[in-house]
Parts: C-alpha cells; sequence; structure tokens
C-alpha cells in the first residue's frame, strides 16, 4: 500500500504542541508549589493551550480534509463496531481519524477548554473549592484520555504493524 499525505503540518503542529502544553501544565501543577514563581508557567501552558484549542476549532471548520471535524468519526455505532472488530481481529484502515481516535481527540479538546477557562477564573481571583476540584478532575481525566490514546497507538501498531505515530510526524499514512 501506498503512503498518502493525511494529516497536514497545522494539524501535526498543533498535535505536537497540544500535547507538549498539556504535559508541561500537568508536571508543572503535580510537582511545584502553587505559590512559586515556576508556577507562572503552568498558567502560561494553560492559557496557551485554551488559545491553541479556539485555533484548532477554526481548523477544523476551515481546514482540509482529515483536519475537519466534519471527517471525525463520531457516530457511537462506529465507536462499538471499531472496538469489536479489534476484538475480532478486524484490520480496517481508516483514512482519517478512526473511531477511538476522534472520540479521545474531542474529549481532549473540550477538557482542554474546560482547564483553561476554570484555570483563568481561579488566577481571576474565584476561591471557589469547587472550581479548583473541577479543574483538577478535568486534569485527572484528560491524562487518563492521554493514556488511553496511546495505549491504542500501541495496539494499532502492533495489529496492523504500521507505525501509526508517525503519521503525526511526517502527516503520511497507508490507505
Amino acid at each position: 500500500m501506498r503512503q498518502h499525505l493525511v494529516y497536514d503540518l497545522p494539524l501535526r503542529l498543533f498535535h505536537w504542541l497540544f500535547a507538549g502544553l498539556f504535559l508541561i501544565g500537568f508536571i508543572i501543577a503535580k510537582t511545584v508549589d502553587d505559590e512559586s514563581v515556576l508556577f507562572n508557567y503552568h498558567s502560561l501552558a494553560g492559557l496557551t493551550l485554551g488559545f491553541l484549542v479556539l485555533l484548532r476549532v477554526v481548523w477544523g471548520v476551515f481546514g482540509t480534509k482529515h483536519a475537519r471535524f466534519s471527517g471525525f468519526a463520531l457516530n457511537p455505532k462506529d465507536l462499538v463496531s471499531y472496538f469489536l472488530g479489534i476484538l475480532a481481529g478486524e484490520k480496517k484502515r481508516w483514512a482519517g481519524h478512526n473511531p477511538a481516535s476522534s472520540w479521545a481527540g474531542l474529549i481532549m479538546m473540550l477538557m482542554a477548554l474546560g482547564l483553561a477557562v476554570t484555570g483563568y477564573l481561579m488566577a481571576s481571583g474565584s476561591e471557589n473549592e469547587l472550581l479548583e476540584d473541577f479543574h483538577e478532575l478535568l486534569a485527572n481525566g484528560f491524562i487518563v484520555v492521554v493514556g488511553l490514546h496511546v495505549v491504542g497507538i500501541g495496539i494499532h501498531t502492533i495489529r496492523t504493524r504500521e507505525l501509526i505515530g508517525l503519521s503525526m510526524i511526517d502527516g503520511k499514512k497507508r490507505v
């Protein structure tokens, strides 16, 4: 099978900036006291992450074929069928995002926006314990989704013997 350019440069840049900014913010939050001057980088990473998601929303509407949200496989039946296919040993290929990565991407973007908004509200002086708890819940949920996403990439790679992770570096996939 030939490889085709599927993921454009803006989408790949978003993917790696998104991952990096979240990890920076998460690691700082878990390792640095919030009174430390270094904690400002947590806030900066979070606000930048929120802004980046807003840019991604624009690209998800006006971007190239596989960057558009209309190309995401978000039908719940497709997701169930996709997981059943994994259990049955099927090796169906998706030109763009498969149902699992479509859902993971959407969930992570929504969580990132929630983190940016709750983080901004907390930094603006809202000393609300519920807001802080929700912010932490979103961050911990986000890291779980990231872990599942990485495990899914591993399963896909083992099942299909295709280094799918490279597609977010060079943009190419076998289709």
